[in-house]
């Protein structure tokens, strides 16, 4: 049997300074010959709602964090570690390795937005122009879509929230018809899964070994690190400048490049979904629309999980927590 505790009373003192303890009252309602006491609700606070953890929230709220209460306008709310100088860009005091990176406002989206839909240009020349990242920039301009139909229906927009949450970040803005700073880096070249193998290739000293030689080398289907950044043009534009063509005929090839890059880009869609609509079948009933394809039941990889397979769109059955499976590598690719 556990030992019983006493029936008296304990005294919490720092319960009682961190919060205001209400008693329950009764209510009495006095009637000829007797007196009826009715018990109201009680406004105690819980022991479970006052822990060790939010009763140090709460003094830190009353004194140090009391200015976090309110936001400077255009100034980020991020907590600052004690001992060290302010800095706009680190969120987390423990981790002062992780720093946020700012955000675009509403005026470069809405500079974005005009530059593509309204003057007409290709996303790689907006992507180049601001230093924006291709697929940042289609998303803007996609969201930007949703939000001028909404306006046009009269759908109420979260403005205010919107606007709230810009104030506490760090935030970019683009200037039309000026030399605007990168917002972040375009160029860069994502790590290929052929790539993550350690390779030794060898080749004659003599050689001038390039990057078409590399990925061949990696496999002979990988195209080089030229052919794989997003701004192929940016390229073969440097190289012009680095041959001594002019910078106003060097941008104006780029513009016909990337003209031609998305046309062809929007080319190749157009045929693929005439492609996949001449190969379904459709059956229109009252309540659903089916869709049949011929499917080749052989064509299912070396493991049964290729891409064109059957059910491969509804996912595949991973068998790491099933028994008797080997759970380390077997072999080094």
């Amino acid at each position: 049997m556990p030992p019983r505790t006493s029936s008296t009373s304990v005294a919490l003192p720092a319960l009682a300074r961190s919060a205001k303890l209400e008693l329950s009252t009764r209510q009495c309602v006095a009637r000829p010959g007797q007196q009826q006491c009715t018990a109201g609700f009680s406004t105690t606070t819980s022991r479970e709602a006052l822990s060790v953890p939010r009763r140090m929230f709460l003094d830190f709220m009353n004194t140090a964090g009391r200015r976090y209460r309110r936001h400077t306008p255009g100034e980020t709310n991020y907590i600052q570690p004690r001992g060290m100088p302010p800095n706009n860009n680190m969120p987390f005091p423990i981790n002062p390795l992780f720093r946020s990176r700012p955000v675009l406002d509403d005026k470069a989206r809405e500079l974005i937005w005009e530059k593509i839909m309204k003057n007409g240009e290709t996303i790689k020349a907006v992507s180049a122009e601001l230093g924006v990242d291709i697929r940042r920039v289609a998303a803007v301009v996609r969201l930007k879509e949703v939000e001028k139909d909404w306006e046009a229906k009269g759908k109420r927009l979260a403005k205010p929230y919107a606007k709230a949450i810009l104030e506490m970040l760090p935030t970019r803005t683009f200037k039309a018809g000026m030399q605007n700073k990168p917002f972040e880096p375009i160029n860069e070249l994502h790590v290929h899964p052929y790539t993550m193998q350690q390779l030794f290739w060898p080749t004659s000293e003599s050689r001038h070994f390039t990057r078409e030689d590399a990925a061949k080398a990696f496999h002979e289907t990988l195209l080089s690190a030229d052919k794989r950044v997003p701004h192929p043009e940016l390229i073969q534009m440097e190289r012009e400048l680095a041959e001594g063509s002019s910078q106003l005929v060097a941008a104006g090839r780029f513009k016909d490049a990337v003209v031609q890059s998305e046309r062809k880009a929007a080319e190749k869609q157009v045929r693929k979904a005439h492609a996949e609509e001449k190969s379904t079948t459709r059956v229109q009933t009252k309540r659903f629309e089916f869709r049949f394809k011929e499917i080749n039941s052989e064509l299912v990889g070396p493991k049964g999980k290729a891409r064109s397979a059957v059910g491969w769109r509804y996912g595949a059955p991973y068998y790491d927590r099933a028994k008797g499976q080997i759970k380390i590598p077997t072999s080094v690719p």
